[in-house]
């Protein structure tokens, strides 16, 4: 893997010869990682894992014609024919009069922001080996838990650089690791499974591995001897494991491409209220060793904080540089990109802020529902909102969370859903998208 320095002088190399190659104009990105993963189950090792990869992305164009390659040899001589390469077929290409590097005007000056997303703490396979077997010991010692699926570690680093013919060239590397336990209570036809997992950035962060494991154990052993529910509408309450799906949900409705395409069901919401009054959702690439932490964006742009959504308004739309062009607006910083393809648009370290009650004042006042923790299948309908998905959790009774249920449906249209959103006071970090625990009335519970 390629440090920063030596990324930044492949990608100067190849947007030059792109350039003498015949390009009007070129963008390369490098993406280089490496990690080590160790799995164990029932106290012994069962999997070490080592990958190491890097890529060269190589974006040209002549004219309005554009045209992407992506190489992993490296060398000065493979450098120049796919450069050649991507010339050629850009002659060949339909032209895009959306396509296009961002204007010189609006890319990053001076240096980028400093994150702290890289920790120089290495981590030989002995020690992710040692923090494997005690994360799923810890797991196996609760009582109720009768098998184990297995303890995990990880650590990796990735470094990713950026240049364009316009002037911008920057790059930046990052370190990760995590830890997780997967284990199984109960016996025969009435075992259930399920996990506890945390990453971070910094070594120093990462949860211990005794807590870890010991709450795998218990959400297993809390599973066990699941009811089914009758079909009704249902306040239904999603565990903060599992409400930044409905964020994710979110993004996905804002992002240039699907406003285009006019494939959103939020295409026209621009501007109005689609949350209540209250809700803040907010977009932050620049917080301090957060996952998805980022200086600048996948066409060198700025980055800052943004919030998407205003005390219930949405304020804005995910664009790059060519969704921004066909609409008319100015690109807003959210360019991503792989080494493969023209960037899409997304968010980083996407959060909803926290409300101002407790999960139990929350549940407090609902005399039947459902606490959500763990959700099934991807039936969400990006065109009209509409909500369909599998899940499992608990039942909520007169206030208390009771017994587990599974085997069912939740319903709803996201319109109707965001609309309806309450969050508790429960907000943490441990993701790139994180929300607190959510509220929502009137949704159908199918089930057997």
């Amino acid at each position: 893997m390629l440090t920063i320095p030596q990324a930044l002088d492949r990608l100067d190399t190849i947007i030059a010869a792109a350039r003498t190659a015949g390009a009007d104009a070129a963008d390369a990105v490098y993406a280089g990682d490496a990690s080590t993963q160790i799995a164990v189950r029932l106290g012994t090792l069962e999997d070490v894992g080592r990958s190491e990869g890097e890529e060269l992305g190589l974006r040209v164009f002549i004219g309005r014609r554009s045209a992407n390659v992506v190489i992993s040899d490296l060398s000065p001589t493979a450098l120049h024919e796919a450069a050649e390469r991507a010339v050629t077929m850009a002659r060949l290409a339909p032209e895009d009069r959306y396509a296009g590097l961002a204007p010189a005007g609006l890319l990053l000056n001076g240096t980028p922001p400093e994150l702290d997303i890289e920790d120089s703490h290495v981590m030989p396979p002995e020690a992710l080996k040692a923090l494997a077997l005690e994360a799923e010991d810890a797991a196996r010692a609760v009582a109720g838990v009768s098998n184990s699926e297995g303890g995990g570690a990880s650590a990796g680093r990735v470094v990713t650089a950026l240049a364009t013919s316009t002037g911008f060239a920057a790059g930046r590397s990052s370190s990760s690791f995590s830890l997780s336990a997967s284990v199984i209570a109960g016996e025969g036809a009435a075992m259930q499974r399920d996990y506890a997992w945390h990453a971070t950035r910094h070594f120093a962060d990462l949860e211990a591995a005794a807590a870890i494991g010991r709450r795998a154990g218990e959400r297993a052993v809390q599973r066990v001897g699941p009811q089914k529910l009758e079909t009704a509408s249902l306040p239904v309450v999603f565990d903060r494991r599992v409400s930044a799906s409905l964020l994710g949900h979110l993004a996905g409705a804002i992002t240039g491409s699907a406003i285009t395409r006019g494939t959103s069901f939020l295409k026209d919401a621009l501007g109005t209220r689609v949350f209540s009054s209250g809700i803040h959702i907010i977009d932050d690439p620049l917080r301090r060793r957060g996952l998805a932490s980022r200086s600048f964006d996948g066409e060198g742009l700025p980055v800052r904080r943004t919030a998407l959504i205003e005390d219930g308004v949405l304020t804005t739309w995910l664009l790059d540089v060519a969704s921004a062009a066909q609409l008319g607006l100015q690109p807003t910083g959210h360019a991503s990109r792989g080494a493969g393809g023209p960037p899409g648009a997304g968010t980083t370290n996407l959060h909803m802020a926290a409300g101002n009650q407790s999960v139990a004042a929350l549940i407090a006042d609902i005399k039947r529902g459902v606490l959500v923790t763990e959700l099934i299948g991807m039936g969400v309908n990006g065109l009209t909102g509409d909500y369909s998905r599998g899940a499992s959790g608990f039942l909520i009774e007169n206030g208390e969370i009771t017994v587990p249920v599974a085997e069912i449906t939740i319903a709803g249209n996201l319109k109707a859903m965001f609309q309806a959103m309450v969050p508790a006071d429960d907000l943490e970090f441990r993701m790139g998208t994180n929300a607190p625990t959510i509220r929502i009335d009137g949704m159908t519970i199918a089930g057997a």
